[in-house]
């Protein structure tokens, strides 16, 4: 059998209850601000925000990378311009452009 005897006088069991029902009031104010709506919204939107920041993270790594092998394709060790890979380049970027003027001039024609 458990012993059921309380040595606590009524004020030690008073003082307990009252002591109890102040951390059930603080749980109880939490758990109201928790599922308040706007701390839903607020949970929700601080989610949100910290993917698109992982996301746009993510996109600056990847464009960085491609940005850096690009130019490594077309500038050397040292700094130079690869000679070899910007002339084709170039001619092809002035071929297009001449192309797209001859288009917008016939076409106003």
């Amino acid at each position: 059998m458990a012993d059921t005897s309380d040595t606590r006088t009524p004020a030690q069991i008073e003082a307990d209850i009252k002591r109890r029902r102040e951390v059930l009031a603080e749980t109880l104010d939490e758990i109201g601000v928790r599922v308040h709506p706007k701390t839903i919204v607020g949970d929700a939107k601080a989610k949100v925000v910290a993917n698109v920041d992982h996301t746009v993270g993510r996109a600056y790594v990847q464009v960085n990378r491609m940005v850096s092998d690009v130019r490594s394709r077309f500038v050397d060790d040292e700094g130079a311009p690869r000679l070899e890979r910007v002339v084709p380049v170039a001619l092809v970027v002035v071929g297009v452009v001449g192309l797209l003027a001859l288009g917008a001039r016939r076409r106003r024609d």
